[in-house]
């Protein structure tokens, strides 16, 4: 792999995370795995996300340990309940209790700095702008002001041995359109998880906005949804 350009994926088990690291490794890229256990209500995710860059062949995988519980202020970090909604109907009129404060911005950081020691410009995300929770730290302009910081932070920008790219190839598709690219690229959505607050057996609940975004997501690509709900 040595002719080959390295790249980030942030990759949660998730969804939207797995299409990313199909797409990053489609476009030919050498893939590092950055996935986090920071306190959120279950490890199902973290179990998704190990099979999957398991199957994918990624050069390295790590999992970072932090704990945003001490924060809290969050329905997936702190003592709040994760919404449910029985129409399936998702109100943005406001911020969800579901957003971790600043958690896209801790996860770059991070990778930026792993991205720095292994002298790889691309940072691979699956920030999403059209069918989400409107969570502020997934807008465009967040991930291009990010991009900005990170070339005047780092070392490695700075004396201009790389120019640092924070890559969202999802950012502007609904999620009926992410699971078509990831069906064509033989993704397996049955490995992933998207739930806030999944049984204790690891069934989905069918009723968090995560859930309702999935759903909708599989019907409207036509797709039969592979989950397992409660």
């Amino acid at each position: 792999m040595a002719d080959m350009k390295k790249a980030i994926v942030l990759t949660s088990g998730g969804l939207d995370s797995t299409t990313v690291l199909a797409i990053a490794k489609q476009q030919g890229f050498e893939i590092y795995s950055l996935s986090f256990s920071y306190g959120q209500r279950h490890s199902f995710e973290l179990r998704a996300a190990k099979q999957i860059v398991e199957l994918m062949g990624v050069s390295k995988h790590l999992v970072l340990e932090l704990d945003l519980t001490q924060f809290g202020a969050s329905a997936l970090t702190g003592d709040i309940a994760v919404p449910k909604s029985l129409d399936g109907n998702i109100t943005a009129d406001e911020i969800p209790v579901t957003y971790v404060p600043a958690r896209n911005t801790i996860f770059l950081s991070l990778a930026l700095a792993w991205a720095e020691t292994l002298n790889a410009s691309d940072i691979f995300i699956g920030v999403n702008a059209l069918d989400y929770s409107g969570y502020p730290d997934c807008r465009p302009e967040y991930i291009e002001a990010f991009e900005r910081m990170a070339n005047l932070a780092t070392k490695a920008a700075v004396e201009g041995m790389m120019n640092l790219k924070i890559r969202t190839p999802l950012i502007n598709m609904t999620k009926a359109q992410i699971i078509s690219r990831g069906m064509e690229l033989g993704v397996d959505y049955a490995l992933t998880l998207s739930c806030y607050d999944p049984s204790p057996e690891g069934f989905s609940c069918g009723y968090c906005d995560s859930c309702i975004l999935r759903k909708k997501g599989f019907r409207e690509a036509g797709v039969e949804d592979p989950t397992k709900y409660v």
